[in-house]
């Protein structure tokens, strides 16, 4: 599996023959945005920062699009979206992505604001592999609330986000500074299933 970090909240994910995208920046909103084509498309808020669907749409490639709660199931990727709250701009409903890619559990929380959001999804994973969490304040988690929220999941990896989008590099340091670990920015997060084994809370920090 590769990951790759195109600012904001936007994220693309690639195992095999698939891509996946979340929150993929439009072309109306003042970040630049990562054109490519993407077969699922995951969008948390219906906000330009993240509902840039045309940008991840090709001839020979359209996405499958889910942008609010319920249960899917496309190419064989399971996916459930579970409502909850995000200050961003505005007040509004932020879609919690979780979802099982290759075996690997994964935890997308958007622009999520509430600290305490309903964790129901849990039930059904066995074990959260990578989360991605917004921090940098601005309408989103502060990296406090970002760092006990995460680790309350006890993933293997946890992968901030956001605070790109945002300027704010103060947040990301005192976030790594939570975690106690020495990191260093990266392309692009390579891995495997059996990589994540020995790995606890491992902050995977991505360029933009």
């Amino acid at each position: 599996m590769i990951i790759t970090y195109h600012g904001a909240e936007m994220i693309k994910l690639s195992s095999g023959d698939l891509t996946l995208v979340f929150n993929p920046i439009s072309k109306e909103s003042k970040l630049k945005p990562t054109k490519f084509g993407a077969d699922i498309a995951l969008v948390s808020r219906n906000l330009p920062e993240f509902n840039g669907i045309q940008e991840v749409t090709r001839k020979d490639k359209e996405p499958f699009v889910i942008d609010g709660p319920g249960e899917y199931e496309i190419n064989g990727v399971f996916v459930q979206g579970t409502e909850s709250k995000s200050e961003y701009k505005t007040a509004g409903i932020n879609t919690i992505y979780s979802l099982k890619i290759d075996d690997i559990n994964i935890v997308f929380l958007g622009a999520l604001s509430d600290p305490k959001p309903k964790m129901d999804f849990i039930e059904n994973m066995d074990s959260v592999d990578l989360v991605f969490v917004p921090i940098g304040d601005d309408g989103v988690l502060n990296y406090e609330e970002g760092y006990k929220l995460a680790v309350s999941l006890e993933p293997k990896v946890i992968i901030p986000i956001h605070y790109e989008q945002i300027g704010n590099k103060d947040a990301l340091k005192h976030f790594i500074k939570e975690l106690g670990q020495d990191v260093e920015e990266q392309e692009k997060f390579v891995f495997k299933k059996k990589d994540l084994e020995a790995m606890s809370s491992t902050p995977i920090i991505l360029k933009a």
